[in-house]
């Protein structure tokens, strides 16, 4: 074979050719629409827990958290407890960022409660310190109101997740009169006004916050189910 040929082939399977249609196998069976991905991700999930937490391999951990199918997230957290499954990452931007992205996504009872309390494990770690916090990431009115519309009144405070998103608002809300800045100061009492809300039962969330967040949604109705599962 001459090497104009040879040349002519590897153009056409070049290696980055060759990587995008890996990407974007992944990418589908991440997606877990059929039970043939849904299996395929779960095997991901399984490979990762066993591979373990790492700073190298966070963002894939994070990235699972998008799939929308508890048999994949109960095989990635094992018997771990969830809040703190990331736990061993030093909070950072990143991590505050997509905790929050996420839990704009997703709508109310629309993500399964242990994927939930994995990102809300996150942002409990990383406003320990209300101030260290701020300054890692800067919170916003819209970030307050996307935490608080996941409060669920009908399960009481007694619920972890609930537990956990009323302490992260009291948190954040204990900025309030700390700053001249007035976005963030606005955020920090908008913080203590959705707890307030909660807690006050002549009160309705719709009230503190936008409406269009609060439309619930059903994780399950979403789900695909695998075929089989793989029993250690």
């Amino acid at each position: 074979m001459d090497k104009q040929t040879e040349r002519v082939i590897e153009r056409t399977w070049s290696k980055e050719t060759i990587m995008q249609v890996e990407l974007g196998i992944v990418q589908n069976m991440l997606g877990s629409r059929t039970e043939e991905a849904v299996e395929g991700s779960i095997s991901f999930a399984r490979f990762l827990s066993l591979s373990g937490l790492n700073n190298d391999n966070y963002p894939l951990f994070l990235k699972l958290l998008e799939v929308e199918n508890h048999w994949v997230i109960d095989t990635m957290v094992g018997k771990k407890d969830p809040f703190l499954l990331i736990s061993p990452i030093q909070p950072n931007s990143y991590l505050a960022f997509t905790a929050y992205k996420l839990l704009t996504n997703w709508h109310p009872g629309g993500i399964y409660p242990i994927t939930l309390s994995i990102v809300l494990g996150v942002l409990q770690a990383a406003f320990a310190s209300p101030k260290d916090g701020y300054k890692v990431y800067a919170v916003s009115i819209n970030d307050v109101n996307n935490l608080g519309k996941h409060l669920n009144k009908e399960t009481g405070q007694d619920d972890p997740n609930n537990r956990c998103i009323l302490d992260i608002l009291d948190r954040i809300g204990s900025l309030a009169g700390t700053s001249a800045d007035p976005e963030k100061e606005q955020m920090a009492r908008q913080a203590n006004n959705i707890r307030t809300f909660y807690f006050d039962k002549r009160k309705k969330m719709e009230d503190i916050i936008p409406q269009v967040l609060l439309v619930k949604s059903d994780y399950i109705a979403k789900e695909t189910a695998p075929r089989q599962l793989y029993v250690d």
